[in-house]
């Protein structure tokens, strides 16, 4: 047990917005997108959504988990939200193909960042 998660922090301020189409969105401007009853979940820069006119209510930083993870792993998700877990920081996790993506609170995301690189498994 003792790979790294190889945390990466991406720059900016990125947001959770719900809509009821995209139309009109550049395609450029969204991270990624989740069709969900009929509505789509976004994640969009803050300055995107702010261009937009879209309301959202929680502002995260984004941490990228460069580890090569499979989708059928077991137990990952779990080693890195227990971590953050116990030091009151929420996490929002959207696997990729190759990396598992973490959004954390903006105020939190240097806390984050040091608990993840510290991570060994």
């Amino acid at each position: 047990m003792n790979k790294s998660l190889k945390p990466h922090l991406n720059p900016g301020e990125y947001v959770f917005v719900l809509t009821d189409n995209i139309y009109g969105i550049n395609e450029e401007d969204i991270l990624c997108s989740f069709k969900e009853d009929g509505k789509y979940s976004l994640i969009l820069k803050k300055e995107f959504a702010n261009k937009y006119g879209m309301s959202y209510d929680f502002i995260t930083a984004w941490i990228s988990l460069e580890l090569y993870s499979s989708l059928d792993s077991v137990g990952l998700t779990s080693i890195f939200s227990i971590a953050l877990s116990a030091n009151n920081i929420s996490c929002n996790v959207i696997a990729g193909y190759n990396h598992d993506h973490i959004f954390v609170n903006y105020k939190d995301k240097d806390l984050a960042f040091d608990i993840l690189n510290k991570l060994k498994f």
